[in-house]
């Protein structure tokens, strides 16, 4: 899985044992791989280096991730965020993209999905296609997809790239019924039982972006997805 360009990606791990064994495979894989074991040093790391990709545990001493991807929040809203963690509790991964996260992978894992989850995400944070749509009208927002930022006059609201990405797809597809599994596909890149609960996490913080704007509507369709109903 050789990679056309060099990614970097920030591996915060505080098993040793394990850290080197993903290091070793994303380095095969053809990713650069900046490596610390806690979030303190993580941090540093972030601020170093232009990262292309944050790689978390959740459980670290020092600094947890959940706190590590809230302050990587705070300086850069498009680097994907993937959690590792030995917890399979659905409220720690909401907890998790609450804090920032766009993905959960629940240890232990397979390399070659782990590889597979970060395919997707640079593929979609790389992607430059000239003749995409980058700025959609909602009503009177203005949502401009390359600098990830819904704007209303002087107010300015700054996604993150996974609610970006999420609100494009609505757009692109306005006033049509999308199906549950055909957002999961086309825009986290597979369909997973919890990643549907995730996804559900992400359009309820969108529906705190549109529910004041007029004519805007982001509708439930039950057991069959949603819609997005612009003017």
């Amino acid at each position: 899985m050789q990679q056309q360009f060099k990614a970097k990606i920030l591996l915060v791990e505080d098993d040793s044992a394990l850290g080197f064994v993903i290091k070793d495979n994303l380095e095969e894989a053809g990713y650069e791989v900046i490596y610390t074991t806690d979030g303190n040093q993580g941090f540093q790391q972030f601020m170093r280096h232009n990262v292309d990709l944050c790689l978390l545990d959740v459980m670290m001493p020092k600094k947890d991730g959940l706190t590590l991807a809230a302050q990587i929040r705070q300086k850069n809203n498009k680097v994907p965020v993937i959690f590792m963690t030995a917890k399979s509790m659905d409220e720690d991964r909401i907890a998790g993209f609450k804090a920032g996260g766009d993905d959960y992978i629940t240890k232990p894992f397979n390399m070659e999905e782990l590889l597979l989850r970060i395919e997707v995400f640079l593929k979609h944070t790389k992607k430059n296609d000239e003749d995409e749509k980058k700025v959609f009208n909602i009503g009177n927002l203005v949502f401009d997809y390359a600098n990830l930022t819904l704007i209303e006059g002087e107010k300015k609201n700054q996604l993150t790239q996974k609610e970006a990405d999420l609100l494009r797809y609505l757009c692109v597809n306005a006033n049509t019924v999308v199906k549950r599994e055909e957002i999961l596909m086309d825009v986290w890149g597979k369909e997973d039982p919890f990643l549907g609960r995730s996804m559900d996490v992400f359009m309820t913080k969108l529906r705190k972006y549109l529910k004041d704007v007029e004519g805007v509507e982001l509708q439930t369709i039950h057991r069959v997805g949603f819609k997005l109903i612009l003017p």
